[in-house]
């Protein structure tokens, strides 16, 4: 047990610092906006493109590995989607952005720490290749799916060129495609980086997640847990049980993933949703109250679920 807690409380302490020091006045909202925008901006694509530019690819990108997060992670979404329409009669543009809460795990901000901390930074690899594609791939999804809804099928092609270009603006995405760059052009000169610049890179990234984790925490005093308590309850569930619970069945039962490939996969899909997943409502101004609360609980509550999911883990 106290293994766990020195995994886990760490990385939740520093959110509650955060969220301690926004909430006494000491930490004012133009700050976390400020802390959150370097660390979002700028220390968090050069923690990407510096892992990413160092990722063994051929090794990191399993098959089985990749289908189990993410059929978990699709899996989720139809749910949550279907559920919030037939279940708790939302509008169809409220149901895409709860199925969005379900689908948009923070593997990033909460993955990474409590996956280094729990196993170490040798265990990283299968996180950071799940991340270079979520970002891309499910918020073009999301915008795919919400568009799709508002135009009743009309107009997708111009809708998806868009949903690209968006998603190829985002400083995460940007972040992600400079690491493969790096990469691809090592491989053809046979030229690493100057030595100067990995270091560079190196001080702004472990600025990062500390830096992100504290902006968390005030980020986080901004959000009320208010708007349909069922709604919030799915999202969590789905969110914290069924996404890892499916990564684990498919990833161990179904393809076999070693004991880091499944680590990586189970507990990337076993982090709450994102601050992304509010910011994709509030884009849409669809389910802002419950896409903020379910963050804010989910979140919360995954404090416990992390703990289990590291002691089923092997």
């Amino acid at each position: 047990m106290s293994d766990l807690l020195n995994v886990i409380l760490p990385v939740f302490l520093v959110i509650g610092f955060g969220y301690a020091a926004a909430w006494r006045g000491l930490f004012s909202d133009s700050a976390v906006d400020g802390l959150m925008r370097f660390a979002q901006n700028f220390a968090v694509p050069v923690l990407l493109a510096r892992s990413i530019a160092k990722l063994d690819l051929g090794a990191s990108y399993d098959a089985g590995l990749m289908i189990s997060f993410y059929a978990g992670a699709f899996l989720s979404f139809a749910i949550g989607l279907a559920a919030a329409r037939l279940w708790l009669g939302r509008s169809p543009e409220d149901a895409v952005a709860i199925g969005f809460c379900c689908l948009f795990s923070n593997s990033l901000l909460l993955g990474i720490p409590i996956t280094e901390r729990a196993f170490g930074a040798g265990a990283l690899a299968g996180n950071f290749a799940i991340i270079s594609i979520h970002s891309p791939l499910l918020y073009t999804a999301g915008i795919l799916a919400m568009e799709a809804t508002r135009s009743a099928g009309g107009g997708l092609g111009a809708v998806a060129v868009n949903a690209l270009k968006g998603v190829l603006r985002t400083p995460l995405v940007i972040g992600i495609l400079t690491g493969f760059t790096i990469q691809a052009g090592q491989a053809l000169s046979g030229q690493d980086l100057p030595e100067p610049v990995w270091a560079a890179m190196d001080m702004v990234a472990r600025a990062a997640l500390p830096a992100a984790l504290f902006g968390l925490g005030g980020v986080l005093l901004r959000y009320r847990p208010e708007g349909d308590s069922r709604a919030i309850a799915m999202i969590a569930a789905l969110s914290l049980l069924i996404h890892p619970g499916t990564a684990y069945l498919l990833g161990r039962f179904g393809f076999g993933l070693g004991t880091e490939a499944l680590r990586s996969a189970v507990m990337t899909a076993a982090m709450a949703p994102g601050v992304n997943a509010y910011l994709f409502a509030n884009m849409y101004g669809a389910a802002k109250r419950v896409a903020a609360s379910a963050v804010l609980v989910a979140t919360a509550l995954s404090i416990l679920t992390i703990w289990g999911w590291l002691a089923i883990l092997p």
